[in-house]
């Protein structure tokens, strides 16, 4: 395994993405997706007191403790192949700890469930550090649109597997916490209006980036 870049210091924000092996879908449907977003909220925890496995057998004698998260989730989207977050660290080795845990709980249920053997996800998780206030605001429109960019969606309210929705009041979250993005807006429509106005541009730089072969 090669030695990690980004060095991932507590208290800073990183966006942070993996695919699968080979680019195969794995997050096919709502029960594939829903497993792998619980995992989040109860790895966000420290010190979970049992494997995910055995607290979805016994939610209510394992209650989820977020007053003391190793990472603070900011939005997120998983699209067939790949994730992403936007994560900051909140204490040493938390993104580690909490990246490998839902990782290698997501690819123990899905071996099971596909019959499977082998790694699912890729070796390592990539990791870039978010520097300034408008790389995260940029890297928040730029998750939330993922589905649109990749065709699965026409508008990313439609997308049930991102915290846009969250984001826009159309649900609610556990899972996240918005307020480093939303509360630079004094509205929820001012960001939905930024969201949309960078559509159509996120489109065309990705379908430059990777051109359709004749």
């Amino acid at each position: 395994m090669s030695l990690r870049k980004t060095i991932l210091a507590t208290g800073e924000y990183y966006h942070i993405y993996n695919r699968s092996v080979q680019k195969l879908p794995i997050f096919n449907g709502k029960l594939e997706c829903n497993q792998f977003l619980e995992s989040v909220g109860y790895y966000s925890q420290s010190n979970p007191p049992v494997k995910f496995s055995a607290y979805r057998k016994n939610r209510e004698r394992y209650p989820i403790v977020l007053e003391n998260k190793i990472v603070t989730v900011v939005n997120y989207c998983l699209i067939p192949n790949h994730f992403h977050f936007t994560l900051c660290q909140n204490t040493e080795g938390g993104i580690k700890e909490f990246i490998s845990k839902i990782s290698n709980s997501y690819a123990h249920y899905f071996n099971i469930k596909n019959k499977n053997i082998g790694p699912v996800f890729e070796n390592n998780f990539q990791a870039v550090h978010i520097e300034t206030n408008e790389q995260l605001i940029h890297l928040s429109v730029y998750i939330h649109l993922n589905p649109v960019t990749s065709f699965l969606v026409e508008k990313p309210e439609d997308y049930l597997y991102s915290s846009y929705r969250s984001y826009i009041g159309l649900e609610t979250s556990k899972i996240i916490n918005p307020s480093v993005v939303l509360d630079q807006y004094s509205s929820i429509e001012d960001y939905k209006k930024l969201v949309m106005e960078q559509k159509e541009d996120q489109r065309m730089r990705d379908k430059i980036k990777h051109p359709v072969l004749e």
